[in-house]
């Protein structure tokens, strides 16, 4: 569903502040993967992100969506093949829309509209069955301004959003990062159930070791733009914080120092 192919990118090049983000970065992934990506700051994680979204450039190498070159695609057309959710809860949908309507927006993407546009009777009971399945109460609520959800509330439908048409990748860039503990939980386990209902090929970056072990069947850790260690597995579900701790300072022999990933 998603290869990347030796991916270079180096900020402000040639300058004081060049700093070179992705260094020969190569990943592949099959039908149905849930990768979760940890690694310190600066290590290159939103970074692959945002090049295989193609929010800029490669310097150079490939990026294939379901054997597709999107190299060269501009974002707007490379997001047919996509679901991304941000991590601002802000980011995703439309504040001062209805929640039916951003989801009538989400149901429509990629399909022509006309002026004869509207929410039928049978999506609003569709998208009632939807929201019943989050718990979170929002299928009494169709008519309430998005605006007024609570920043929890705002993931879950952004969710739901971004896998209405099954994009073929879904990126969840430290989706939870910016929700209390207990909320974070309850969106990762929407996500949880999400993903595996409907088969999604995913890859999530997070901060928290934790999150990044016990969710997904795939762990990949970055340092310094590059892969250093991809676990999967058996292996993966015997893994422990301290395992990874010991297998990062093995690889690159350094200790972990984010500060942010220890303590979550």
């Amino acid at each position: 569903m998603l290869e990347i192919r030796n991916i270079y990118k180096t900020f402000n090049k040639d300058t004081i502040n060049e700093r070179k983000a992705l260094n020969g970065v190569s990943l592949k992934l099959e039908d149905g993967d849930f990768v979760t990506v940890i690694g310190g700051n600066g290590a290159g994680k939103s970074t692959m992100l945002n090049a295989v979204a193609g929010v800029w450039p490669v310097d150079s190498g490939s990026i294939f969506i379901d054997d597709i070159d999107v190299t060269g695609m501009p974002e707007h057309k490379r997001a047919k093949y996509l679901g991304r959710v941000f991590q601002d809860p802000m980011t995703g949908t439309a504040a001062t829309m209805e929640i039916q309507e951003n989801l009538a927006l989400a149901m429509r993407r990629g399909k022509r509209r006309s002026l004869m546009w509207g929410i039928t009777k049978a999506e609003k009971e569709r998208y009632k069955e939807m929201l019943r399945e989050l718990d979170l109460g929002l299928e009494e609520r169709l008519s309430a301004k998005v605006g007024l959800l609570s920043g929890g509330q705002r993931q879950a439908l952004t969710l739901l959003m971004a896998t209405l048409q099954r994009p073929r990748l879904l990126l969840l860039d430290e989706h939870t990062a910016a929700l209390d503990p207990k909320t974070a939980a309850k969106v990762l386990e929407i996500s949880d159930k999400i993903i595996g209902e409907e088969n999604l090929t995913a890859m999530m970056v997070t901060h928290n070791m934790r999150d990044a072990i016990v969710h997904g069947n795939r762990l990949i850790m970055m340092s310094e733009g590059k892969i250093v260690i991809d676990i999967k597995g058996e292996e993966k579900k015997k893994l422990t914080v301290e395992d990874l701790l010991q297998k990062f300072e093995e690889v690159s022999g350094e200790e972990f120092s984010d500060d942010k990933a220890l303590l979550s």
